[in-house]
């Protein structure tokens, strides 16, 4: 019985070890693959292949399992496209990636607990619309708008999943449909901030559209808390911070050193 406990604990701490491995490969393996060749289309399938999972299943399922593998998709997908818009040329920015798309699926995917689910959310929704931004800001304004609606329906879902509610699929339409809504009215003076030759480049939106996220989820707890009440006290420390952020970057950082 001894000797079979010791196999099992050897066993799992072996796949624990290949499971690490396996992510550290991904994660630095789809940016480099990304800046070598030069498309991001290859960083994109290894990021797909890591969700085989989902289709593993009868196809009946295929459906739940996208919605529910959303923001990894939208973060992953995220990261390469980044890299893919920095550049060829190996900046700070790739290393940064690299480091934080591993961190993400070593560290933080792994978590189930309301917190990262929280933490969750919120990078999905900065760095998809971060990527969308960079890919989309000379196209057509509807690829904007429809990419942030996705955004923002996965980011709801991904937290609301979590709570007491069970009729929560209104909601994250209505959070989608927000999030479409402001990227429609920012979408003709793109801003964004650019530091110095390190190749990091932050939209606005990006910041704006967290900010929202952050918010809503704050305000839909307190209703679902106090049965359909929104409560003053639960709110008014996000809601002020956040417009206050958001007037800063109205009144004083709305001078980048270039827009899209």
């Amino acid at each position: 019985m001894t000797d079979y406990i010791l196999i099992r604990k050897s066993r799992n701490i072996l796949s624990s070890i290949l499971h690490a491995v396996l992510n550290i490969l991904l994660g630095v393996g789809s940016i480099v693959i990304t800046v070598i060749s030069g498309s991001w289309i290859l960083g994109v399938i290894l990021v797909a292949i890591s969700k085989w999972r989902i289709f593993a299943v009868r196809p009946y399922y295929w459906l739940t399992n996208i919605k529910s593998s959303l923001v990894d998709i939208i973060v992953g997908t995220s990261f390469v496209l980044i890299a893919y818009c920095s550049g060829t040329t190996v900046l700070p920015i790739h290393y940064i990636l690299a480091a934080l798309y591993t961190l993400w699926l070593i560290i933080l995917k792994p978590r189930s607990s309301e917190t990262a689910a929280e933490m969750q959310s919120l990078a999905a929704v900065f760095l998809g619309t971060t990527a969308t931004v960079l890919v989309s800001a000379s196209l057509n304004s509807l690829v904007i708008v429809i990419a942030c609606f996705i955004i923002g329906y996965a980011s709801a879902r991904h937290v609301l999943v979590q709570s007491d509610d069970n009729d929560f699929a209104m909601v994250t339409r209505i959070c989608g449909l927000i999030s479409a809504e402001i990227a429609w009215l920012c979408h003709s003076w793109l801003i964004v901030y650019s530091f110095g030759n390190t190749g990091i480049i932050v939209p606005q939106l990006s910041i704006i559209l967290t900010i929202f996220a952050f918010v809503f989820d704050r305000v839909y707890k307190s209703i679902i808390v106090h049965d359909g009440r929104l409560k003053k006290n639960d709110i008014i420390v996000p809601v002020i911070f956040s417009l206050f952020v958001i007037i800063m970057l109205a009144v004083w950082f709305s001078k980048p050193i270039f827009d899209v």
